[in-house]
């Protein structure tokens, strides 16, 4: 019994240091060409697949992961994609820019103690405010505004403002660490932060993982 509980947490330990990054999502569509012209409209990057495949794959702005469609891909009914998350950094603004994409878009909710409330969240916070829309075939979309990633959920993009807040928050950490530390290149030190901080890890975990970088090349 024990030899089998520690080969599993051996192998769940194992499990946990692997990267599996989410590329993309496969939704269900009725009519290829239709879902490709909707999806251009949105103005997500069409990227190359192999010709003559029937398969289009487009990727939303500041998206790490991709959707896909296209004959064959799926046995799912079309439409029955729900509320698949797009993360924002103003709901309100994203909203309007469908609008004048010529996308139909749900008014602003929030969630209050018995469901779904008209208008966004009256506090602001992050993680509460939303509007929501459709491809022709019903698969929903639901537009969420995160304006702070609680600790442990990483860093959804690099945008201009996210990486200034970022890079000046590494120089700040870099600066501690540079008073006491052996003669090195700032960019290893900044690499390691910044990959960490973009994993998840907190500022001070990330300030470890930039010192034993350094610590690795100087060896």
């Amino acid at each position: 019994m024990t030899t089998a509980t520690n080969k599993i947490r051996g192998d769940q330990a194992g499990v946990a240091t692997v990267d599996m990054k989410l590329e993309a999502i496969v939704i269900p569509v009725s009519d290829v060409d239709r879902a490709e012209q909707f999806y251009r409209r949105l103005g997500w990057r069409q990227d190359v697949t192999p010709p003559g495949s029937g398969v289009f794959q487009f990727t939303p702005r500041g998206s790490w992961c991709s959707v896909q469609f296209g004959k064959g891909l799926t046995s799912a009914a079309p439409g029955s994609v729900q509320r698949t998350y797009l993360i924002v950094s103003d709901v309100e603004a994203a909203r309007n820019a469908l609008i004048d994409a010529g996308i139909e878009v749900s008014e602003l909710f929030h969630f209050g103690p018995n469901g779904p409330e008209g208008g966004a969240d009256p506090e602001h916070r992050t993680y509460s405010s939303f509007a929501s829309f459709s491809d022709p075939d019903g698969n929903s979309w639901l537009l969420q505004e995160v304006k702070t990633r609680l600790p442990g959920r990483g860093l959804s993009s690099f945008d201009v403002a996210t990486l200034t807040e970022l890079l000046k928050e590494t120089e700040q950490h870099h600066g501690a660490y540079e008073s006491t530390a052996p003669k090195h290149h700032w960019s290893a030190w900044y690499a390691a932060y910044i990959v960490a901080r973009q994993q998840g890890k907190t500022p001070e975990e990330a300030a470890q993982e930039g010192a034993l970088n350094v610590q690795r090349i100087l060896r």
